[in-house]
């Protein structure tokens, strides 16, 4: 599977962009307004993928971060939620917003997005509530969104040992703030296991 692709910005649209690659193969890749919105007219771009492969076709879906990433791929496990879907859905709504909405059960929110009916909106919120924990904020104010290489592999690892996403990242966030950005990966793993 392709994880990310790193090169050179040839094309930006609000529905795709095109990187050429240093061994000058250029991919077309599928973005929502989200990720376009936080693109900047850059030299060189990584996009975290998920590579989708059809009986007719081979597609690469690209996000700016992992968050956003981890929400495409349990918005394609929902039953009737296709990719073009998922990425219309994070168009739609931010993840913090989608987040929320699914939490609170908010199906008036979910259905103003285009081509998501009651049912399907319904099904959204069943299949994806418990795993998904609620975002005490929001704002970017309140809410990190540090390029903390520490605390990203920290919750890597928490994420592969079984622990939530959301859940590890609030614990991580909690350890950070009471003893600062300068644990080690394995203090921050070792101290999060013990709250979790």
């Amino acid at each position: 599977m392709i994880t990310y692709i790193t090169g050179k910005l040839i094309e930006k649209n609000p529905a795709y962009v095109i990187i050429e690659t240093a061994g000058g193969v250029a991919y077309y890749i599928h973005i929502s307004l989200n990720t376009f919105s936080q693109i900047k007219s850059e030299e060189t771009l990584k996009l975290l993928t998920h590579y989708v492969v059809k009986e007719d076709s081979h597609l690469l879906y690209g996000f700016i971060d992992a968050e956003e990433r981890s929400f495409f791929r349990l918005l394609i496990a929902v039953s009737g939620i296709g990719p073009n879907t998922a990425r219309l859905i994070l168009s739609s709504l931010s993840v913090g917003e989608l987040s929320q909405a699914i939490a609170n059960e908010d199906v008036r929110l979910l259905t103003s997005i285009k081509g998501i009916g009651t049912k399907t909106a319904q099904r959204l919120i069943i299949e994806l509530k418990d795993k998904i924990t609620k975002i005490e904020t929001l704002s970017n104010d309140n809410f990190s969104k540090t390029n903390n290489n520490n605390k990203n592999e920290a919750l890597s690892a928490l994420i592969s040992l079984g622990f939530a996403k959301n859940t590890g990242e609030v614990v991580l966030e909690k350890i950070i703030k009471s003893e600062g950005n300068d644990l080690s990966v394995e203090e921050l793993i070792k101290k999060a296991l013990k709250l979790l």
